[in-house]
């Protein structure tokens, strides 16, 4: 696609417009241009060194072209102007319905806002109304985009609302605002506050009070589900998918990201069967590391492109390779997560493929996993409608950027037909049941893959992770121990030493806020501060109460702030006081985003998000369906220590209180879970826990006394009385009650 950038009230504009063009010039090798309120300079020389060297002004707007649709050098100027990575399938059909005389996408674009925006009534619009008109004409759009459109003195930008394309942005008082399309362009210039932008807002920027305002669109929705049997959901789905496939197919030779898998297979035969028409001419691309064995995703690609006659190209690298490879990579998706960096060294091998075979735009199988529940935490979900639509809310977050970068560094456009708009609106409504059963999940789409006669070995084939399949998690972690690094993480920050994000944690005193801390904390992220909500409900849905003054001990002991805030518990009011702490770690700390111990309740997760989204940060659920059992025993192994603060469930009581928690009291809360289905994590509310000491403390606390409260034969509570830090090297045992001499297997019985 392209490359955009811009900044406003800043004396160092264009410099910095032609920094960010540099830093990103792989995303657009056919054009650049530049322009401010009076001039426009343009060059199809992509390199040209006298581009904008007279240009003057606060204000400036940068782009670099990969054409793909005509050849028109941005910034396109009409009344407006403007600058957008774009690629809108459906640009035509629009040009003719509104008798719009349009070069390409991006020229219909800006002329179908003015249309609406400058000739209504006659009048000048106010800035939210722009934005409503920009919002109605993207809801017309088929495709991907982001854009910024400058009139008059605001500037607006907007991405597609999945969140396919990348835009960043920044705003301060001493640099002004800038965006761009990744990250680092803005980093380079010495921004520090950079946001990516909330598909679901467009924002506005003015020039002259240098405010924003945002304007939120209306994303998918999970009602109302389809109706009739799997067979006929799956007929409309495939004609759904196979026009998403076939409106992206370019006039010209493409390529295919392909693991031999159920979602990239599906693609490529479906794109095989679309090659009877003259001009569909495709390779598919795989790679994965290659030493004594072939890795399973391309064993699995050479026997399925054989058996259905794909042509396929295998890039097979070994360890020293890919060494070099991560020096490109991690820089390049600015992160250091093992998972996101192992897939993202898959796509390059392949990337680089394709761009020696001359290739410009590949396919990806991306958010079919997303969609149909297809990762393997999909079967312990309790709502698999709410956490596809929440997987799909956060894709943006989680792969479209990485994705991106890889495709485009190497001068690839990337093309997603399964996060298609009307796919996705289509397969949300899908009926859970159609999606996953206790042997399989992505049900319909392997029904899918049969009618279309795909060879059993695809069509059930279990979804194994990209890093996985192609064996590269297992070069990252030889490459590790190599390098005499503790673990995969650290090995990686020699290519990328900044922290991935600056986050703060919803932080409760017990064990899963602790733990899903520490787990970010160990894929180098930075935690800025602990952020506590006191609530004065002791039956609140929300927020944990047991012991939670003492968190400020253990904000002390981690050597970390602490915002606290109080609330009166009140339902949905208290999001309000927990908005505010948010707010205030913000402005504090600068963070990112937030960390939360989620485990499996939607309740807490979707109202968390909710409010972060609104306050542009991410929220990272480390935790989110794990197996309640393999936590328990994790937090032993990672050295946490913790005690039970209150227990409310049939088969506990008292003596269950106060003592720290060890590998014993598992193994009876299993035989609990086999017996009565009791939650061996709490997570069901049988019990509250308190830590105590944990690999990132920095001291150990020591529970002196407590008074007990026991409210019937199985529910009780502690109120940790005198509590003080101790050095780690020292002993200090908590009190024993006299009750936790009796044998706890009473608690069974």
């Amino acid at each position: 696609m392209c490359s955009i950038t811009g900044f406003f009230n800043n004396d160092n504009a264009l410099d910095n417009t032609l920094h960010a063009l540099e830093i990103t010039k792989n995303r657009g090798l056919d054009g650049i241009g530049i322009c401010t309120d009076s001039e426009i300079y343009r060059a199809e020389n992509a390199d040209s060194p006298g581009i904008g060297q007279e240009t003057a002004g606060k204000n400036v707007l940068g782009h670099r072209l990969h054409s793909m649709v005509s050849f028109v050098l941005q910034p396109i100027v009409c009344k407006g102007r403007m600058v957008a990575n774009c690629e809108i399938y459906n640009w035509k059909e629009l040009a003719q319905k509104y008798d719009v005389h349009a070069k390409n996408d991006t020229d219909l674009l800006i002329k179908l806002i003015e249309m609406q925006a400058l000739d209504s009534d006659s009048r000048a619009l106010s800035r939210n109304e722009i934005m409503q008109v920009i919002d109605d004409v993207l809801r017309k759009v088929l495709g991907v985009y982001a854009f910024a459109y400058w009139l008059n003195g605001t500037v607006y930008i907007a991405r597609d609302i999945v969140g396919i394309k990348p835009l960043w942005y920044s705003n301060s008082d001493s640099d002004g605002f800038g965006f761009a399309s990744e990250k680092k362009a803005l980093a380079r210039n010495g921004y520090l506050d950079i946001r990516e932008l909330n598909p679901r807002e467009i924002l506005a920027y003015d020039i002259a009070t240098g405010t924003m305002e945002k304007y939120s669109r209306q994303f998918f929705s999970l009602t109302p589900q389809h109706e009739g049997s799997i067979i006929e959901v799956q007929e409309k789905m495939q004609r759904l998918l196979e026009n998403a496939i076939s409106i992206r197919i370019p006039d010209e030779r493409f390529g295919i990201l392909f693991s031999g898998g159920l979602d990239s297979t599906i693609i490529a035969y479906m794109c095989k069967l679309l090659g009877k028409v003259p001009g569909v001419d495709f390779t598919c691309y795989t790679s994965g590391l290659c030493e004594v064995q072939l890795p399973p995703d391309i064993e699995y690609a050479k026997m399925i492109a054989d058996e259905l006659g794909l042509d396929l190209r295998i890039k097979s690298i070994g360890m020293e390779e890919v060494e070099n490879y991560l020096k490109e990579v991690v820089p390049l998706v600015e992160d250091t997560n093992v998972p996101k960096v192992g897939v993202a060294l898959t796509m390059y091998a392949a990337c680089i493929a394709a761009r020696e075979d001359g290739i410009r735009v590949m396919f990806s199988g991306s958010g079919a996993d997303e969609l149909l529940a297809g990762y393997d935490r999909h079967k312990r979900s309790t709502d698999i409608d709410r956490d596809c639509y929440a997987d799909v809310l956060k894709i943006y977050e989680k792969n479209t950027y990485r994705d991106d970068v890889v495709s485009m560094n190497n001068n690839i456009e990337l093309r997603v037909p399964y996060l298609d708009k009307r796919f996705v609106d289509f397969c949300l409504k899908i009926p859970s049941e159609y999606k996953i059963n206790d042997e399989q999940n992505k049900l319909i789409l392997r029904l899918l893959a049969d009618e279309l006669g795909i060879p059993a070995q695809v069509s059930q084939r279990k979804k194994q992770a990209a890093q996985y399949g192609s064996r590269f998690d297992k070069a990252i972690g030889k490459l590790a121990k190599r390098a005499g690094c503790r673990t995969k993480t650290d090995y990686l920050s020699h290519f990328y030493d900044k922290p991935n994000l600056k986050l703060g944690v919803l932080f409760s005193s017990g064990k899963d806020s602790n733990y899903a801390m520490h787990i970010m904390q160990q894929q180098n992220y930075a935690i800025e501060c602990l952020i506590t909500i006191k609530s004065k409900n002791p039956d609140s849905y929300m927020f944990h109460t047991p012991n939670i003054d003492l968190a400020r001990l253990q904000a002390e002991a981690m050597e970390l702030p602490l915002i606290e805030e109080l609330t009166m518990g009140e339902k949905e009011k208290e999001l309000d006081d927990m908005k505010n702490a948010i707010i205030r770690a913000r402005e504090e700390f600068g963070i990112e985003g937030v960390i939360t111990g989620a485990l499996y309740s939607n309740y807490q997760r979707e109202r968390i998000e909710k409010v972060c989204d609104e306050l542009g940060l991410k929220v990272f659920s480390p935790l989110w369906h794990i197996d309640q059992e393999k936590e328990m025993y994790q937090l032993l192994e990672r050295g946490f220590e913790f005690i039970f603060s209150s227990v409310a469930a049939y088969g506990l009581n008292k003596s269950w209180l106060g003592h720290i928690i060890g590998k014993k009291d598992i193994e009876k809360l299993v035989k609990l879970n086999e017996r009565i289905g009791l939650n061996v994590a709490g997570e069901g509310g049988e019990f509250e826990s308190f830590v105590t000491d944990g690999p990132m403390y920095k001291k150990r606390i020591d529970i002196r006394d407590f008074d007990i409260m026991e409210l019937d034969e199985y529910t009780a509570k502690i109120t940790i009385t005198n509590a003080v830090l101790v050095d780690k090297d020292r002993t200090g045992n908590c009190p024993v009650m006299k009750a936790e001499q009796k044998d706890i297997n009473k608690g069974i019985e």
